[in-house]
């Protein structure tokens, strides 16, 4: 909690006003992750798009939203059931976007939905934490090649 309202600017009794304990606060951090990521989703139109243009819209929104909202979302998944559930939904939307991948042949036919979904994700995570300095569009850019290039169809 001290961490955390030095990084706000604010002295902790000010944040304990706010959240009467770090339960409240991890909820409140988790629920504006996943308001952007709502929205990072539907701005990407997974299903109307044609598929590389989807993923770069996707990626362009999702890789600040992961470098603004750097939680463990597996934390997050044991401690709040409501936000499971929201994530699990985003989740069921990247996954049917996977498939579509697969079945539109952006992707290798041997390659599978979970793997390929994985490293969708690790790259995401990798580009955004330890690539700071890439701008979204750039990073965006390096994810997409290396997902549709590196598993992409011959």
């Amino acid at each position: 909690m001290a961490a955390i309202a030095a990084a706000a600017g604010v002295d902790r009794t000010t944040l304990h006003r706010r959240f009467a304990n770090r339960e409240a606060l991890l909820s409140a951090v988790f629920q504006a992750k996943l308001d952007s990521a709502e929205r990072v989703l539907d701005e990407a139109r997974l299903v109307e798009s044609p598929l590389p243009v989807a993923l770069h819209r996707y990626l362009e929104g999702i890789i600040p939203v992961s470098r603004e909202w750097p939680v463990d979302m597996r934390l997050m998944m044991q401690k709040d059931p409501a936000a499971l559930a929201r994530r699990e939904e985003q989740s069921a939307r990247l996954d049917a976007f996977i498939l579509r991948a697969l079945d539109e042949g952006y992707l290798r036919a041997d390659v599978h939905a979970a793997w390929a979904r994985t490293i969708l994700d690790e790259l995401v995570d990798t580009v955004a934490h330890r690539f700071p300095d890439l701008e979204p569009p750039q990073a965006a850019d390096l994810v997409a090649d290396t997902l549709l290039n590196g598993l992409g169809a011959t």
